[in-house]
Parts: C-alpha cells; structure tokens; sequence
C-alpha cells in the first residue's frame, strides 16, 4: 500500500479556543491521504461552531460527539470510527509540522517491525523550547512516559490491545497504552526533526489532576502492568542496582515512581523497600 490512509484523532474538551491552530497544522499535511477526526467529548463551549467551518473547509474533517467521558474515551471513539491504516492522535491544543504524517508513514512503510513513530518536539506556549525527553527504551518507559501522545501506531495495534483505558480518566492514558502496546516486542522510531509542538499554559487542570491522583495511578499501572515491571527489573537485588547506578537528575524521576516499584515488589517479593529509596535520598 503506497499511500496509506492515516486517521488524525483530536478529542476536544474546553479547548476550543486552540482548536483552530490543531486542525490548520492538520489542513498544512504535505501528506494528502488523512481523515481528521474531531471528537467534541462533551464540551461546554463552542467546539462545534469551530468545527462546523473545517468540516464546509474540507471533507477530509469529521465531527463525533459524545457526553463527557474522558480522553480515553473520545480517543476510542474516533478510532472506533476511523476507517484508516494509521492513528495519529492529537489534542486539540497542540501542532504537527507539516510533514510528520509523510515522515511517519515513510518509517513504516520502510521497516515493517515498527509499531510506534515519533519524533523530536518543541514546546510554545507559555515556555518555549526544545522538549527532551530520554530516548525510548522498555528499561526508559518503565520510569517514565517517554513518548508523547502524538506518536503514529496502527489501528490493528490498537485493537490488540484493547484501546485506551477508558478507566484512566485522570491522566497518564498515553503512558499506559504505551506499555500495553509494547511490553511484549515491536519497534519503536523517533525521527530526527521537529515535528510536534507540545503547548505549555500556565494553569494545566490535567497536570493538577495527575499531582493529586498519584499515588492512584501509579499503583494501578503497576498491578495492570505488572508483568512488564517486574520483566525490567528482574529482581529486587537488580533493582537495586539499578537505583545505585541512575545519575542522580533521573534518580530523583524514579522516586516519584516509587509507588509503583512498592506495589509489585510487595505483590512479587513479598516486602517493601520504601526504606531503600529513603536510606539512598
């Protein structure tokens, strides 16, 4: 298949005044087979007027409504609905360049054992600047989120493991699909160029609701995943030297992980090494 039908998803909830700049980045593809999917996810502004003028614009644009569920949910739903190859998910207050989506399908087409395509990211907004983010290992996603929710995968993928968790409704979903979709093998591209700008704003309820819900979230992935944690750490004496040997700016990354190596270390180990990370801090 030489031009590949790619399902651009953009779920929307009180993002409407950003909206226009998501789907103008989208309009801007030097890549011409794309569908847009918009799903307003129950939003209380006008994201169906500003819809409404993509969709006249160009009927490439479709428009989903449902009650507010969630971005799992609405990130479902579009894909549920999308007829294309690949996914390319984007929040409605973010950017793509202009050829990430040819970019991306070429790596795919290129290498057939990869399931995720990303590439480096600049963030606007509120702070400005390159976004670095480690590069992607199992041993990396375990620590962390280490790719954005902006990433090219196929919707056969999506379907194998089930979608986004719908149950994830205080963040973290992207984290958490990640490791579903590749805990058990598959290859993983990052481009060389800039082709996603991540908006920083002030005042982020997403990021609020990840702070208060931590502890939550993490102990859910760990008991959901558990198989993938304790595949990368093999063992306590192995985690341990883990946490000996981190360079300090990323050891202070997995202390906020520490509820999740706890939960699977007393679920499989049978004890818990809070006392670890407390000596060693």
């Amino acid at each position: 298949m030489n031009n590949p039908l790619v399902s651009i998803i953009v779920p929307c909830y009180n993002q409407a005044q950003y909206l226009d700049q998501a789907l103008q980045s989208v309009l801007n593809q030097t890549y011409d087979n794309w569908e847009c999917i918009i799903v307003n996810d129950g939003s209380p502004d006008n994201t169906k007027e500003i819809t409404h003028k993509w969709i006249v614009t160009d009927n490439r644009f479709v428009y989903l409504y449902q009650e507010n569920s969630g971005v799992s949910s609405a990130r479902n739903l579009g894909i549920a609905f999308s007829t294309g190859t690949f996914i390319l998910p984007l929040d409605a207050d973010d950017k793509i360049s202009p050829d990430y989506v040819a970019l991306a399908v070429e790596s795919f087409q290129a290498e057939k054992s990869l399931k995720v395509v990303y590439c480096k990211a600049e963030k606007f907004g509120d702070e400005v600047g390159m976004w670095n983010l480690p590069s992607f290992t199992l041993k990396e996603l375990s620590l962390d989120n280490v790719i954005f929710c902006t990433a090219m995968f196929r919707k056969e993928d999506w379907k194998l493991v089930g979608g986004y968790d719908n149950r994830m409704v205080s963040g973290w979903e992207d984290w958490e699909f990640w490791i579903a979709l590749l805990k058990d093998g598959g290859k993983v591209k990052c481009l060389e160029t800039v082709g996603f700008y991540y908006r920083i704003k002030d005042i982020s309820r997403q990021k609020q609701m990840i702070y208060d819900n931590m502890k939550h979230l993490l102990e859910y992935l760990s008991v959901k995943h558990a198989d993938f944690f304790v595949a990368q750490y093999g063992s306590f004496i192995h985690l341990n030297n883990i946490i000996k040997q981190t360079q300090k700016e990323k050891f202070y990354k997995l202390r906020s992980k520490k509820f999740v190596v706890d939960v699977f270390c007393k679920t499989f180990f049978g004890f818990s090494i809070f006392g670890i990370y407390k000596k060693d801090l």
